[in-house]
């Protein structure tokens, strides 16, 4: 199975990219595990409504880009459909097998998402209501991926 998470920007604290590192190693076991980075755009302080929804457009040109036509999809959205650990253990395993072995996780830029990368795909998932910067999101996304792989193998974790 290959899981992908694809993000917009770079993750620039070595805190983050340590952390990420580190479950990438562990993931390593489960799965083929891979990161791929699509340019973010400079949003301007005093941007308006028009402008912040062509940022995310051009953002999201570069997102749909990388995905495959056959492969499963789940963009992170602060209105996407909360569950537990186990749920997310069996949003995997679907999206291993509706994604032909291929499953990859969207994180926006700062804006969050174009509403043609949401339309893409076949899932959607919130963490909380809160927001979290993407930098960090990566991070929990990739616990999240390992807790799963951990359940869907019957082994232990942390509750």
């Amino acid at each position: 199975m290959k899981v992908q998470i694809l993000g917009v920007g770079k993750v620039k604290e070595k805190f983050y990219r340590d952390a990420i590192a580190e479950f990438e190693k562990r993931l390593g076991r489960y799965c083929k595990f891979e990161i791929i980075e699509v340019a973010d755009e400079q949003t301007p302080e005093d941007a308006g409504d028009a402008l912040r929804e062509q940022i995310k457009d051009r953002e999201g040109e570069r997102i749909l880009q990388k995905i495959k036509p056959d492969g499963y999809v789940v963009t992170l959205e602060i209105l996407g459909k909360k569950m537990p650990s186990e749920g997310f253990a069996k949003l995997l395993e679907r999206g291993a097998i509706e994604g032909k072995g291929q499953i990859t996780f969207v994180i926006g830029g700062s804006l969050g998402l174009s509403k043609a990368v949401c339309r893409r795909a076949n899932a959607n998932v919130s963490f909380s209501d809160m927001t979290f910067p993407h930098q960090l999101m990566r991070v929990i996304l990739c616990e999240q991926i390992y807790r799963g792989f951990r359940i869907l193998n019957g082994e232990p974790y942390h509750k």
